[in-house]
């Protein structure tokens, strides 16, 4: 099974360093020197990892082969694929790997059906179960453990609380919003980012 691990970003000096966006919880495992990574496009890989630093709080790579900033600029925005053995775990017992949590039954705690998980989305400050509706829409989950309380894989679904309005549809929020006047927030005010 593959895996996108990383994305090529910018070039970083003149002898072929790259800067990367990584994409595991595994950067050690998966983007140490001597990694071969097959690229999405394929024309650019397979590539090798000869060299990895951190500059800045950025994991600079260079790879055999790519020795100006010519070479590097060429790779960027190429996504790096490791194959995994679909087998494999993460270490930590909370964490996912998102083929594992793509198909998955999304449902409520007392059993209401959401949807089913369509993509992960990765962003800067958590990331977001992609989750298509029965009659089609989506809907953003965000993957906090206030939020998901339970991943089973073996049931093939992941089970949820959400704060209201996270999946209560438009039509009932427009319905309470007419009855009451006004439309109704959160009780605590706090925006879903702060959950």
């Amino acid at each position: 099974m593959q895996l996108v691990v990383a994305r090529i970003g910018r070039a970083h000096g003149i002898k072929g360093e790259v800067t990367v966006e990584v994409r595991t919880d595994e950067p050690e495992l998966r983007l140490g020197p001597g990694a071969v990574l097959a690229t999405d496009p394929a024309s650019a890989g397979p590539l090798t990892i000869e060299t990895g630093r951190v500059h800045s709080g950025r994991l600079l790579l260079r790879f055999e082969g790519v020795r100006d900033r010519t070479g590097a600029e060429a790779l960027r925005n190429t996504l790096l694929i490791a194959e995994i053995d679909p087998d494999e775990q993460p270490e930590d017992e909370d964490e996912y790997y998102d083929h594992q949590l793509i198909d998955l039954d999304v449902v409520t705690r007392d059993g209401q059906p959401v949807g089913r998980i369509t993509e992960i989305a990765h962003l800067p400050t958590q990331d977001l179960f992609v989750v298509e509706r029965p009659d089609g829409g989506e809907v953003l989950v965000p993957f906090v453990e206030q939020i998901v309380t339970e991943i089973d894989l073996e049931e093939q679904r992941a089970v949820i609380d959400p704060p209201p309005g996270l999946i209560d549809d438009r039509s009932a929020r427009d319905e309470v919003a007419d009855e009451d006047g006004a439309a109704s927030r959160d009780e605590d005010g706090a925006s879903r980012d702060e959950a």
